[in-house]
């Protein structure tokens, strides 16, 4: 198979890393506007599979040409690309996958392309992050070994393994990002109905080994798909992980509209967007660099099994990989969406259409195969009693 990655960032050249590996991948493009980068990395993975490849990914007939080198195309730009690359890719008939992005409408506008893309006998598969994504695909496989889903419980976190004040938390993707993720409703599913809670809101206490207690608050973006797959369950929710603290302080800024996407100054007679320079300040502050980060996760599925409580749970701990400098965050979001996109290539996911994770990708061998990657995620079954 050829597999073209759109994005030469953390995560485009971690999937790339990953593929180069496979028997089954013939060929991988890079393809970045900063080609200096991608062919930085080229000359450190030193693979005769990868070719770098120059793309403006705002030029249509450029995107389109580089992606019809693929039999799979990996998404790996910002979301505000997802719908437009999911539309080429059907027009032009190659499956392509991509991080996510459910803010703004991003996967709810590729989702919509589901006809066109079983016309033209393709597969789309929209947040194949870590969160959507990962958990999507864990709560699928949990759901599918119930008789009746009740409860979905989830939680994410990307936090340094050694905290700095006074946030506690290196940026491991995009701040902007994160910004969206604080200030957006987070939608739930309460007494069997959708809601909308906001961000930041109904801090608890949440332990993993190592780290000890951690604290947990909703944040938007998270159950994504999740509420339409499961619409019949009593609870659904999702919250972010983070060091003790954190959800206070990014609340302040909140509240001061310090993270507002409108909020605008004048300075020296000129408009500036205070969101803006909020982003430009912090985020040297709170780059990650040669630090070490981890993953955390856990995924709570409940309902009923030949009629008896069941809970099936899947608990995850990584850490950065020192060896090749890859992050934590990396290591689950990239080995995520490259093995997703080697089951498309090689026969194993074979529905065509576009479909979000937690009903299309197969959970059994998803763990087996992050496994193989070093990524290791535990389950564990409850059946004595309902967990509330």
């Amino acid at each position: 198979m050829k597999v073209v990655i759109l994005g030469a960032g953390l995560m485009g050249k971690e999937a790339a890393r990953d593929l180069v590996k496979s028997d089954d991948v013939e060929r991988v493009y890079l393809a970045d506007l900063n080609v200096k980068q991608a062919e930085d990395f080229a000359e450190e993975l030193m693979s005769d599979k990868l070719n770098v490849l120059l793309l403006d990914a705002k030029n249509d007939q450029r995107l389109s040409e580089v992606m019809a080198l693929g039999d799979v195309v990996i998404n790996a730009l910002f979301y505000t690309f997802n719908e437009k690359v999911a539309r080429i890719a059907v027009d032009i008939g190659v499956h392509s996958i991509d991080l996510g992005g459910h803010i703004g409408g991003a996967t709810d506008a590729v989702l919509g392309l589901a006809d066109e893309a079983i016309a033209k006998g393709v597969t789309i598969i929209p947040d194949l992050g870590v969160a959507p994504g990962m958990i999507n695909i864990l709560t699928g496989y949990g759901a599918g070994k119930l008789d009746k889903v009740s409860s979905i419980k989830l939680f994410v976190g990307g936090i340094p393994v050694k905290p700095e004040p006074p946030l506690n938390y290196n940026v491991v993707f995009s701040l902007e990002g994160v910004f969206d993720h604080y200030t957006d409703p987070s939608h739930v599913i309460r007494n069997g109905q959708l809601l909308e809670v906001p961000s930041l809101s109904e801090i608890e206490t949440i332990h993993f080994d190592k780290f000890g207690e951690l604290e947990a608050f909703h944040t938007s973006g998270g159950t994504s798909t999740l509420t339409t797959s499961f619409p019949n369950v009593e609870t659904l929710e999702y919250k972010t992980i983070r060091y003790k603290g954190h959800a206070e302080k990014f609340q302040l800024l909140v509240d001061l509209g310090l993270l507002s996407r409108d909020n605008e100054v004048t300075v020296d007679g000129h408009k500036v967007k205070v969101r803006d320079v909020m982003r430009e300040h912090l985020s040297p502050q709170l780059r990650l660099g040669k630090k070490s980060d981890a993953v955390l996760l856990r995924v709570i599925v409940s309902g009923e099994k030949s009629g008896m409580p069941v809970t099936y749970e899947y608990d995850l701990i990584t850490e950065k990989d020192t060896a090749v400098n890859e992050t934590a965050m990396a290591r689950a979001t990239a080995n995520t969406i490259s093995i997703v996109a080697q089951m498309i290539g090689d026969g194993t996911i074979t529905k065509r259409g576009v479909h979000p994770p937690e009903n299309i990708v197969p959970g059994e061998l998803y763990i087996e195969e992050m496994k193989k990657r070093g990524v290791v995620i535990e389950e564990s079954i409850e059946s004595n009693e309902a967990r509330v």
